[in-house]
């Protein structure tokens, strides 16, 4: 449902971005071995350690310098007096190479990670403990999940001793989990984050950390795509083109097995031509840096407004984005050409000529893309060719359809329009995010929401044909489809309406500006529970960054990991962490629609030291306050990337929202919690906490 949701959301109000919810990522097993079946006492033997990896995810090796920035595999084994190590351990067929984001050499493995120690054995029944610990990423999510384990070599068979030659043990040792395995102690990176009170706790890191994009979004993202390519075909410049080409292969083709294998083929080689761009942007943006950067950072994000206006222009009919002729008139001479060869370049011209009316629809898809991993680009761009493609392809097996289709006339070029007012809705979002990122002030949620109605109130008059552009044919009548159209979008502007005034608007949430940014909200509470807002804030005394940043339904609470850490000392509460970001679409929607709830809310006010903490904020600190961190060696100056730093380098995750509650003594009290709009599911989250502070 939820994709059904964002897909309806995404077709009538603009290209959103999709952001799916955190995902567990289950534990690799480890196979464990020995490289000879017997052993005698004094002679050693190599112990195997060997653990598939699922594919499009890879697995970080220890054949590099901790100090590049990825967790790298480590293997303590435990001291026994009937064993001693030999040498190092020794990766088996892991590949080193640069890595951009961490700006260094890497060690990783792919489908199949092997470690080799060897040892020497010096009693019989030896007992050989490893604790390890070792990090697994995916190409696809960009999901990072650190994960510790505890194994054990038992059965291992050592002649010469009488009392155990007779035992017969498979030389296969398997693995065995010890009891109470996550007690082991491991030696772990240092915390990273010079901000954070020090307790002399070891540092807490948990699996689980997700990068924002994971495979809910990766599908989402797809499908959305695919209706990208299909709402291509119904422009000015590609449904004429439908019934021609078609045409051209039934009429053209000695049988229909000929008219079938040119229509695949054809259709393959609209798929491959924008995969192959895909391909290009696909160097581009790989990493969580980047993907941070381009998404918060003033630079992509004005540029992206500026590149959204220009394509809503283009579709309102102010001008055409189109391709040089010579080189259009240059590939279309090539189609004539006999095979394959032809039939590629006769879909290369329809990827030109349509460029004008495809153009916009792309480019979106790429900057939504662009700051994902390596895959999204590619398959993004495979899925929009393969929605293009297709009525190309349906049309060649079942010609007698082209006698349906509707004739080709203005109401193509009222898509286009149509498109255009999205595109211009749209744009203003990607401004919005610097925007609530410096802290600007100029797109607070009332002139965002009063930007909207205006936007798509014309587009409703547009549909009702009050509104003509220079493209438009005259209408001399009003259509059932338009007038549905035009019912649903006067529908969402009396929808917009209310939200001038405080109205939540969750259908929306995440896709407007925050609700504190709204000046005149006649939503506030009057009464008693705004009154004990007023004195839990006094109480609170003087709350770093409160001019900066507001929580949600009147909350109180902090922004600062120290301050929170010690007021939750001296009342003696459990402190809910709320990892979010200003650009957090779903931060947006679970605020809106989670803790919103009654209970949910209650047990935030009474039960917790609620501390936000903005990963994306750009305002910089102090210089006295800024530190190097331990995790990248980057230093950190604004609260964003200290906040960031907070949670990948002590929570190993990166994903926002991400909700952790911890005492103040900095222990987790309960596993961490990332985007869920169960709101029965929040409130046995914040009930464990509770139960676990009460018990200590």
């Amino acid at each position: 449902m939820q994709i059904i949701r964002n897909t309806i959301l995404l077709l009538l109000f603009g290209l959103s971005p999709f952001i799916g919810s955190a995902q567990i990522q289950q534990k690799p097993t480890w196979e464990l071995k020995t490289s000879k079946t017997e052993v005698n006492m004094g002679e050693e033997i190599e112990l195997i350690f060997i653990s598939k990896i699922q594919k499009y995810w890879y697995m970080y090796s220890s054949d590099f310098s901790d100090s590049v920035g990825p967790t790298v595999a480590f293997f303590d084994f435990a001291k026994h007096p009937s064993y001693q190590l030999v040498g190092k351990l020794k990766p088996v067929g892991s590949h080193k190479h640069f890595d951009e984001v961490f700006e260094g050499i890497v060690s990783t493995f792919e489908g199949k990670a092997e470690f080799r120690q060897r040892v020497k054995i010096i009693q019989a029944n030896p007992v050989i403990k490893v604790a390890i610990e070792f990090q697994e990423c995916s190409k696809v999510t960009g999901m990072c999940v650190l994960f510790n384990d505890d194994l054990q070599f038992k059965n291992i068979k050592v002649t010469g001793v009488a009392e155990n030659a007779s035992q017969n043990i498979n030389a296969e040792t398997t693995l065995t989990e010890l009891p109470n395995a996550d007690s082991v102690s491991t030696q772990q990176k240092p915390n990273a984050i010079d901000t954070a009170s020090k307790t002399g706790n070891e540092t807490q890191k948990l699996g689980g950390g997700v990068s924002g994009k994971n495979q809910t979004s990766l599908w989402g993202f797809l499908i959305f795509a695919f209706l990208g390519g299909l709402i291509a075909v119904i422009t000015p410049c590609v449904f004429p083109m439908l019934p021609m080409t078609v045409t051209f292969f039934t009429k053209k083709s000695e049988s229909r097995a000929q008219a079938l294998q040119r229509a695949f083929s054809f259709g393959l080689s609209i798929v491959g031509i924008y995969a192959s761009l895909g391909l290009v942007f696909a160097f581009f943006g790989l990493g969580a840096d980047f993907g941070n950067w381009l998404s918060t950072h003033w630079v992509p994000n004005v540029l992206f407004f500026i590149i959204f206006i220009v394509f809503a222009s283009s579709f309102l009919g102010m001008f055409e984005i189109t391709l040089p002729h010579q080189f259009v008139n240059s590939v279309d001479s090539k189609s004539s050409m006999g095979s394959f060869a032809g039939i590629f370049f006769m879909a290369f011209t329809l990827v030109l000529v349509s460029f004008s009316c495809t153009g916009p629809i792309v480019g979106s898809l790429l900057i939504e893309a662009v700051g994902g991993n390596f895959i999204k680009p590619l398959l993004g761009m495979a899925a929009f060719g393969a929605g293009l493609a297709a009525p190309f392809t349906l049309f060649a097996i079942f010609p007698s359809w082209i006698q349906n289709l509707p004739k080709s006339g203005g109401w193509l070029n009222s898509v286009k329009v149509v498109l255009g007012f999205l595109e211009l809705a749209f744009a203003f979002k990607f401004l919005s995010i610097p925007d609530q990122t410096y802290h600007w002030g100029l797109l607070d949620r009332e002139i965002y929401i009063a930007i909207w109605i205006v936007i798509f109130f014309l587009m409703g008059l547009y549909l009702l044909g009050k509104i003509k552009f220079s493209h438009d044919s005259d209408m001399p009548y009003l259509g059932v489809p338009r007038m549905v159209m035009a019912i649903a979008t006067f529908t969402f502007v009396l929808y917009l309406l209310p939200g001038l005034f405080g109205a939540p608007l969750k259908a929306l949430a995440g896709y407007l500006p925050p609700q504190e940014t709204l000046d005149f909200d006649l939503s506030k509470s009057k009464g008693g529970s705004n009154q004990n807002a007023h004195e839990a804030k006094n109480e609170l005394g003087e709350i770093r960054f409160n001019n900066l940043f507001h929580l949600p339904h009147e909350l109180q609470g902090f922004f600062d990991y120290k301050q929170a850490l010690a007021y939750a000392k001296k009342v003696n509460k459990p402190i809910f962490i709320d990892f979010t970001g200003h650009g957090c679409v779903n931060c947006r929607e679970m605020e809106a629609n989670v803790w919103s709830d009654k209970e949910v809310l209650k047990r935030l006010q009474n039960d917790y030291v609620v501390l936000a903490l903005y990963v994306d904020d750009k305002t910089e600190l102090p210089q006295n306050e800024w530190y190097t961190s331990t995790y990248d060696q980057r230093e950190k100056k604004t609260i964003g990337k200290q906040n960031a730093d907070l949670q990948i380098s002590r929570y190993s995750a990166n994903a926002q929202p991400y909700y952790v509650l911890i005492d103040a003594n900095e222990k987790v009290l309960a596993e961490p919690k990332a985007y869920d709009l169960n709101v029965a599911n929040f409130v046995a989250f914040l009930e464990t906490g509770k139960k676990a502070f009460s018990a200590k």
